[in-house]
């Protein structure tokens, strides 16, 4: 459930599939302590993702960091694995007192609690870079690194202290340093790593849909299956782009590598065929264009009128066969009773 929590919160840092700057690639970890671990949750766990695939895992009850993709095992060097195992343990020891620190600062008790820390950057379309840096304590938002102001910033009371000790240590220069200079330079190595593997696309499947709830029509267009992660899928009205009136659904990895994402915005139901969703990936020529059809009226009139005769004929048979039964019982019983008096006679 944490890591799922975790998950979520890396996809929406990763951005929506409509906005203007598009993700070419991108680096991001995620690292989770927890204050009560039992067999099935270890202590600590951090996974890491190159373009929203996991590629390398290490937790407190396995020990070591290990490959998640055969491309980074095939990548690197084999001393490569003893270094990140290195540094997962540091990041378990940090992530484990930052846990019991913040605890003690809420004055909480004992039981189950979480500290969550996500990071890593982006390579933008428009060839920039953006980092970032999350911290979250039981689910809730903790402390933000701003890269372009070098500060965090604090959620309550409680992080301000949190982030002072911060400022005091100088870990604003360290996580500048990392996510502009470190951070893009392991990227691009990672990406050279798996350039095969990434470099392959597939091409989405559309569907769009809509129902009218309080006297509105609701479209959806869902786009499953593609890959790469970039996209951009935006809801038209005539030839303009509606992005203000559209919600967005973040694009979330499917179990076979590749992504689903959707977007929703609210028409006229007398508006319906102005509206269309527009979808552009790097699998396709140019990008699609898809309506919603909606089932014929007339089509249900018919499909209505079919049933109500087949229902009146099944009847009718029912009707007919109920009454066939009766004649023949009737039969039946005054056949048997005069078998009945000739056996008798004849055996008298």
């Amino acid at each position: 459930m944490v890591l799922g929590l975790g998950l979520g919160l890396l996809l929406g840092l990763l951005g929506d599939p409509g906005a203007a700057t598009r993700v070419l690639h991108s680096l991001h970890y995620l690292e989770v302590a927890v204050s009560e671990p039992s067999p099935r949750i270890p202590q600590f766990v951090a996974v890491g993702y190159l373009d929203g695939i996991l590629f390398v895992r290490c937790d407190s009850e396995w020990g070591r960091a290990e490959p998640q993709t055969q491309w980074i095992k095939d990548g690197v060097e084999p001393g490569y694995w003893d270094g990140q195992t290195e540094l997962c343990k540091r990041r378990q020891h940090a992530a484990t007192w930052n846990l019991e620190t913040v605890r003690d600062w809420y004055n909480q008790s004992r039981g189950l609690h979480t500290w969550l820390r996500v990071y890593g950057c982006d390579l933008l379309s428009d060839g920039s870079i953006r980092g970032s840096s999350r911290y979250s304590y039981d689910g809730r938002d903790f402390l933000f690194f701003d890269v372009e102001s070098r500060r965090f910033v604090a959620a309550d009371s409680v992080a301000e202290v949190s982030r002072r000790y911060r400022e005091d240590e100088n870990v604003a220069e360290e996580w500048t340093n990392y996510l502009e200079r470190v951070c893009p330079e392991w990227l691009q190595e990672y990406v050279g790593y798996g350039q095969k593997e990434l470099d392959r696309k597939e091409l989405p499947d559309v569907h769009v849909s809509g129902k009218e709830e309080y006297g509105m029509l609701i479209l959806s267009c869902h786009v499953y299956g593609f890959y790469p992660r970039t996209i951009a899928v935006n809801w038209m009205k005539g030839d303009e782009i509606r992005d203000q009136e559209t919600e967005w659904g973040g694009v979330v990895p499917n179990s076979d590598g590749t992504f689903h994402t959707w977007a929703r915005i609210e028409a006229r139901p007398e508006e319906r065929e102005q509206y269309r969703c527009r979808v552009e990936h790097p699998g396709m020529l140019e990008p699609g264009i898809f309506t919603w059809e909606p089932k014929s009226g007339g089509n249900l009139t018919v499909v209505v009128a079919v049933s109500i005769i087949a229902a009146i004929i099944i009847l009718i048979v029912l009707i007919g066969f109920v009454v066939w039964k009766c004649q023949s019982g009737k039969k039946d019983r005054k056949g048997y009773n005069m078998a009945s008096r000739n056996y008798l006679g004849t055996t008298s």
